[in-house]
């Protein structure tokens, strides 16, 4: 197996920026900027414009379009009678 050819794994924070959501996981994204998490110690940072606490289908806001009555619609349309 050959030595350093797999990207660091370590902890990385990301951060929702429209809805204010933080959690640390881990990850080999690389980034610049930095922040100071809760236990004190300092993680690279990652903003996401959007996450599962902003996205529309996790937070129950999607809206689903109506088409039950398609169907039925083009089938009274279109059959032979």
């Amino acid at each position: 197996m050959k030595a350093d050819i797999h990207p660091q794994y370590r902890p990385v924070v990301f951060q929702d920026t429209s809805s204010d959501f933080v959690f640390l996981t881990r990850s080999t994204i690389k980034t610049k900027e930095t922040i100071k998490w809760e236990d004190g110690n300092e993680y690279p940072l990652v903003k996401l414009d959007i996450s599962s606490a902003s996205h529309p289908f996790y937070t129950g806001k999607h809206k689903v379009a109506d088409s039950g009555g398609r169907v039925d619609k083009f089938k009274q349309r279109y059959s032979r009678s």
